[in-house]
């Protein structure tokens, strides 16, 4: 076990004086979209948004996007078992359904699911190029469920000139994995077309478990941008995951152990996008639907335990208008129908809903140094109603040795499917919603070979939606139609903390990057849970990552990643340890088109859990080739 208070000091004093952050925010020229659905250059958004591209992704060799996402400031996971069981993300101490997760510009949160999170288990890094981490409450933007943040995934990009990329590994449990995409332009069509394969022998997901459990896991991606005249274009995209997991449960006497139980997940992401551009710069727009399908089948030996079906279609239009020099406007309208069919042991449950969309944004520079940006939505909901939400940042250059930051976002999330119309199902719920604020400062020297940030965050939530026994207050029960139960707006909660981050570049060679975050995520609903830390929300993470290249081609690097004690109920009765894990990594070029790597993860064969009773991988070991054409 971890001592928390003198470890985690001694960790942050090696943040402060040696190395530092993930890969932060550091160039003028960084854009972002996440913050307002526009391009913005990162010193110019008032929120903190990090940045991993295809040649960190690269770099660290991570398989799993929630592994690599886990490295960024104010984010923990849980992962119950191996690499594709399911998994979810806090950020900054929300709940992991209130993160906005988008693949392709495609919003992917289960409409099947109770809560509506996404499930990162599937979600390999194969051919993402891209990936967002937007920190904190912007519903404004974004509507629905970007409470604690977004993520922003964006697969590989259409090229104008011929280009192949491929790689392919073998390591530890049986592990394969495999990769290939292609990109040319034919005509006025950029295409872009790849796939991955995964397999592995796994390990046990109960911990006490003997038998691993396996996982395959095929992915598609494609994308196509149209050139129809100099002024409009249009484009295609879609990205399909099919995951195959061996799955534990629960044994006869109730406990957690080895079974036969699979599980089967299937999505389907498409988009389809009409783009305008004034020959100006003046003025632009889009129209666009996509869809987001996920099939989820969990079987046992016997019978079928689960199935769900959730599919959202969504049709938006949004304009981006510049009627002076300093002002930017942002305009949007979108229509959304979530649906759902649910089977669990014989009883199925069904329901949709529609939801219309409209927000504005301002972003204003009066001075140069200073940019201002506010925005208003309101989003109509066919079942709850209307919610309105606002938000506002500023981001101030001090010449090029500081930029200061401040925001104050809304969020909030709607009541799921599920939660409206299964078994347990309230339809006099409300929305959860969300005010947070945040301040913070990220200073340069050296021409930005020294980056040092901090930021400060506080968020209030309520109406959380909770299962609670019924009583004659909660309408529904009063015909006893909920003999079992209820969800009901019940919960109060309040997450706090800081972020520190430091990024050093002493030379070409030598990249250092660390950050640690300190959150307090508690409980403030009146009762015997008052003021007790959230479920699975450790105080303190840490991340330390080092790269070396070599003036010989060779590339060596190592990331640290240590997570503080956390608990497993709301009294705080049931604790999970915290860890500290070590992986190693190199990597030799072989010319300019061939590139050997390997990495050894968890070095030290830590024992740990990110969930209660759930394994974790020992010391493990993979090797591979990459191929550039």
């Amino acid at each position: 076990m971890l001592e928390t208070n003198g470890w985690w000091l001694a960790s942050l004093t090696l943040l402060t004086l040696t190395t530092p952050a993930t890969a932060q925010d550091r160039s003028q020229s960084e854009i972002t979209v996440t913050a307002t659905r526009t391009p913005q250059p990162i010193d110019e958004v008032g929120q903190p948004v990090t940045v991993l591209d295809r040649d960190l992704i690269e770099q660290r060799q991570t398989v799993a996007v929630s592994d690599l996402i886990a490295t960024t400031p104010g984010v923990t996971i849980n992962r119950n078992g191996s690499i594709g069981s399911t998994t979810g993300i806090f950020v900054r101490g929300a709940e992991t359904d209130q993160t906005l997760v988008l693949i392709d510009g495609v919003r992917v949160n289960d409409p099947a699911s109770p809560g509506g999170a996404f499930n990162f288990g599937d979600l390999l890094t194969g051919n993402i190029d891209r990936i967002e981490v937007l920190r904190g409450s912007n519903s404004v933007a974004w509507g629905s469920q970007a409470v604690g943040g977004v993520v922003n995934i964006v697969s590989a990009a259409p090229t104008d000139t011929p280009t192949l990329n491929a790689a392919a590994e073998y390591g530890s449990f049986d592990t394969v994995n495999a990769r290939a995409n292609a990109s040319a332009r034919v005509g006025p069509a950029a295409l872009s077309i790849g796939g991955s394969y995964f397999e592995s022998d796994g390990i046990s997901q109960a911990a006490i478990g003997t038998e691993a459990d396996g996982y395959q896991n095929t992915t598609l991606n494609a994308r196509a941008d149209i050139a129809l005249t100099d002024t409009i274009s249009a484009d295609l995209r879609g990205y399909y995951i099919l995951g195959n997991l061996d799955v534990d449960g629960y044994l006869p006497d109730f406990s957690f152990g080895d079974t036969d139980e699979t599980s089967r997940t299937e999505q389907w992401i498409g988009y389809a996008g009409l783009n305008y551009a004034s020959s100006d710069a003046r003025w632009a727009g889009r129209v666009a639907y996509s869809y987001f399908e996920n099939d989820r089948r969990n079987r046992s030996p016997d019978a079928v335990t689960y199935d769900g079906y959730g599919r959202t279609e969504r049709f938006e239009a949004q304009a981006g208008l510049q009627p002076i020099e300093p002002l930017k406007l942002v305009l949007g309208y979108e229509h959304e129908a979530p649906n759902y069919l649910a089977t669990s042991f014989g009883t199925t449950t069904s329901g949709r809903v529609n939801i219309d969309s409209a927000f504005a944004l301002a972003i204003l520079s009066p001075i140069e140094p200073l940019t201002l940006t506010a925005g208003v939505r309101h989003d109509d909901h066919s079942r709850f109603g209307g919610a309105t939400t606002f938000g506002a940042s500023g981001a101030y250059a001090v010449g090029d040795f500081a930029i200061v930051r401040a925001a104050y976002g809304e969020g909030f999330k709607a009541p799921t499917l599920y939660q409206l119309l299964g078994d347990y199902g309230n339809p006099d719920l409300v929305p959860e919603t969300s005010k947070s604020y945040e301040a913070g400062v990220t200073l340069f020297a050296l021409d930005r070979a020294i980056a040092l940030g901090g930021t400060w965050y506080t968020r209030d939530t309520q109406n959380l939606i909770g299962f609670v026994d019924c009583d004659t207050t909660i309408p529904v029960c009063a015909g006893g139609e909920r003999p079992f139960g209820v969800y009901s707006n019940t919960r109060l909660t309040r997450a706090e903390g800081v972020e520190a981050t430091l990024d050093l570049r002493p030379s070409n060679r030598l990249t250092l990057a660390a950050n640690y975050t300190l959150t307090q995520s508690r409980d403030r609903t009146p009762g015997p849970t008052f003021d007790k830390r959230l479920i699975r929300r450790p105080v303190d993470v840490a991340n330390f990552s080092i790269d070396w290249q070599s003036p010989f081609a060779v590339a060596l690097g190592s990331t640290i990643r240590m997570v503080g004690d956390s608990f497993e109920n709301g009294g705080n009765t049931l604790s999970t340890d915290g860890y500290a894990v070590v992986d190693i990594r190199a990597g030799i070029d072989l010319g300019d088109r061939l590139e050997l790597y390997g990495r050894v993860e968890n070095l030290f064969d830590a024992e740990y859990q990110t969930v209660r009773d759930y394994g974790t991988y020992p010391l493990s070991a993979y090797g591979g080739v990459r191929v550039r054409l």
